[in-house]
């Protein structure tokens, strides 16, 4: 029989690779379905939707996809160069030659790790904002801004994640067998206290948010909500318009910290009536206990990952199967608790792709949920009109494959959509 670090290896050498198929595969089959429609807008949209307008959302999925597939492939080999090739074995081996084994390489080896993925990652940020983005009109951000953007965002992910990232690998060393618990506690603790943070001071570092001073379309929105039971801290618009031409509107914030947030693409697209429409679709969400459900299954999920994590890390072959070679032999420290974290957050997705239609199947039924409570809230006929002018204004396909639209869409296609809804 094998030994478990080589049945490791293979298997995950072998969902790396099943999985990798599978979603070049489904890429495929969307640029090729995309390809074929482009040129005849579905029938049911004849009369509403331009050619022009249908043919710029094919070209601009078919777009995405194709650089979707190389994406693909160069995060595949990132991967295994973190993996099996030695990538996280070589920088762990280093920063041991250079500071030793105990809490401050543990440290300095996740933040390097998180560092060397930011700077791998930026060629392709690059890619899809100036020239993807670019091309087709939704781009509005300037190279200043961008850079600005990237500052801050590290600085705040730094002073965010640095202290939890510390608070868990203390706990791994200092909490006994059940650090795991403890970790998971902290983890969800602080995911909380961020749903409350995120809204108050964080995102006004990226946007402006003015409260919204349509004082018809707010007297609107409020009896809405007072109609559905829904209290808010306040209503805001952001200016969206200042990096993308993209719409969306959004709840955010946690319990009475709630918010209610306009894109001012949004307002500027939709009539008063969709507007309402499409935030008694959110509010939808809201009355069936959508964003709950979402949160426990969160908390299990992460429960049941933090106990995994906890069994393995005692297990050598965990580290030797993923091309890692554990520390030993360093007295008074803990030294391959930043290795675990960092092979499991690696290895996790390569073997939970494949519930991912699963996930996507829960999700379409709870927006299909939402569109039927906007509907006998507000208008159904204008969610229709809104929806459509965001599928058109966004540049998002009318026809996308079938398959991958149920392996991937967590919301329906609009030709499902739509039939849901009066015209």
């Amino acid at each position: 029989m094998l030994p478990p670090s080589l049945l490791l290896t293979y298997a995950f050498a072998a969902a790396l690779v099943a999985g990798l198929l599978l979603r070049l595969w489904l890429a495929s089959r969307q640029i090729r379905h995309v390809a074929r429609h482009r040129d005849a807008v579905p029938a049911a949209f004849a009369s509403r939707i331009p050619l022009a307008a249908h043919r710029k959302a094919a070209d601009y999925t078919i777009a995405k996809g194709r650089f979707g597939l190389l994406e693909m492939a160069l995060s595949t080999a990132v991967l295994l160069g973190w993996t099996l090739l030695g990538g996280l074995d070589a920088l762990n081996q280093a920063l041991l030659g250079w500071l030793g084994g105990g809490m401050l390489q543990q440290f300095a080896l996740l933040a390097c790790f998180a560092l060397i993925s930011g700077a791998l990652d930026l060629p392709a940020t690059l890619y899809q904002t100036f020239v993807i983005e670019q091309r087709f009109g939704f781009n509005q951000m300037t190279p200043r801004l961008w850079l600005a953007d990237l500052a801050k965002s590290t600085l705040v992910g730094s002073a965010v994640g640095l202290p939890i990232a510390w608070l868990i690998l203390w706990l791994m060393g200092a909490a006994g067998p059940l650090w795991w618990l403890w970790a998971w506690g902290a983890w969800m603790g602080f995911n909380l206290l961020l749903m409350v943070v995120f809204p108050l001071f964080i995102a006004p570092l990226f946007n402006k948010f003015e409260p919204l001073a349509d004082e018809s379309l707010k007297s609107r929105v409020t009896a809405l909500m007072q109609r559905c039971g829904f209290t808010a801290k306040g209503l805001f618009v952001m200016d969206g318009s200042r990096r993308s031409a993209h719409a969306n509107a959004y709840f955010t914030g946690f319990g009475a910290a709630k918010r209610v947030v306009f894109y001012d693409t949004l307002l500027k697209q939709l009539t008063p009536g969709e507007v309402e429409a499409v935030l008694a679709h959110e509010l939808g969400h809201f009355k069936h206990k959508h964003i709950t459900r979402r949160l426990v299954g969160l908390f299990a999920l992460s429960l049941a990952g933090f106990a995994l994590l906890g069994w393995l890390s005692s297990r050598g072959w965990f580290y030797t199967g993923l091309g890692v070679q554990p520390n030993l032999n360093l007295e008074g420290s803990a030294p391959n608790d930043a290795l675990a974290l960092l092979l499991f957050l690696l290895a996790a997705p390569v073997f939970t792709v494949f519930i991912t239609p699963l996930m996507a199947q829960l999700s379409r039924r709870h927006e299909f949920q939402a569109d039927a409570y906007a509907a006998a809230q507000a208008d159904g006929g204008a969610l229709a009109s809104a929806l459509l002018k965001l599928y058109e204004d966004n540049a998002s396909t009318l026809t996308p494959d079938p398959v991958y639209a149920r392996f991937y869409y967590s919301h329906p296609p609009a030709t499902e959509r739509l039939a849901r809804l009066p015209s």
